[in-house]
């Protein structure tokens, strides 16, 4: 790793304007710059089962999805957007490292290409195939797929968070509580989500999920059947599944 040079908010901007446009450079000086930041979040997750340097390599794939998604107008700094983005990304690896087993070579391999992909898409634009990603690693095409298959994990938002416990909440009903630690990095993740959703059905999740009305007490608030509650929180939450997953 190159000397750490720290870089000023203004420096920053320019930066991931640039490295959004492809510029290889302004990425190098933007991770090199941010190092203690991911440093600093990968530290949080160490003695859960992973390696230092998987973590840190997964903190990158999620500070170069950070440097993608980043839009001036979100209103924060680029700094405070990112750190959702590097522990959500370490979050999903040790999530999916913990239920899903394959040998240390395939994992290895399987964050190798997931670092690779993001900085591709992040410079270019696009996904390298198959092809391109076994010609890159010096690997057969198989493997290629075998360690893309092994990142991939299905979750659903009405789970129960204890399966054993019939009482138990569905994970959907867990979004509106926060570890005092994960406070600020949910609440970013799932605001500019909620955000995103048209004024109805933002309503209906804040009623629902963070102030806990029951859906016949949303059917009154809004002027509506308890079916219909029942149906559009259904396509909400799924909206939300696809933008938070």
């Amino acid at each position: 790793m190159e000397e750490y040079k720290p870089i000023d908010v203004n420096q920053t901007n320019e930066l991931v304007l640039r490295a959004k446009n492809g510029d290889k450079d302004a990425t190098d000086i933007l991770i090199n710059g941010n190092f203690p930041l991911i440093k600093s979040i990968v530290k949080g997750f160490l003695n859960k089962g992973a390696e230092y340097d998987d973590l840190y390599q997964i903190g990158c794939v999620g500070f170069l999805k950070a440097i993608k998604n980043f839009d001036p107008s979100f209103d924060v700094k680029f700094t405070t957007y990112a750190v959702p983005m590097i522990s959500g990304e370490i979050k999903r690896f040790l999530r999916d490292d913990g239920s899903l087993k394959v040998s240390r070579s395939i994992k290895t391999l399987s964050i190798k290409i997931k670092a690779f992909i993001e900085k591709e898409k992040s410079e270019k634009g696009e996904s390298p195939t198959i092809d391109q990603l076994a010609s890159h690693f010096e690997v057969d095409k198989e493997d290629i797929v075998i360690a893309l298959d092994s990142q991939q994990q299905v979750i659903s938002l009405h789970a129960k968070v204890d399966e054993d416990d019939p009482s138990s909440q569905n994970v959907i009903d867990k979004l509106a509580v926060f570890d005092k630690s994960d406070e600020m990095i949910d609440k970013i993740t799932l605001k500019n989500a909620i955000l995103e959703l048209s004024e109805k059905d933002r309503k209906i999740i804040l009623l629902r999920y963070f102030r806990g009305k029951t859906q016949g007490e949303v059917a009154e608030m809004l002027d509506i059947s308890q079916v219909q509650v029942s149906r559009m929180e259904s396509k909400i939450i799924e909206q939300l599944r696809k933008k938070l997953i």
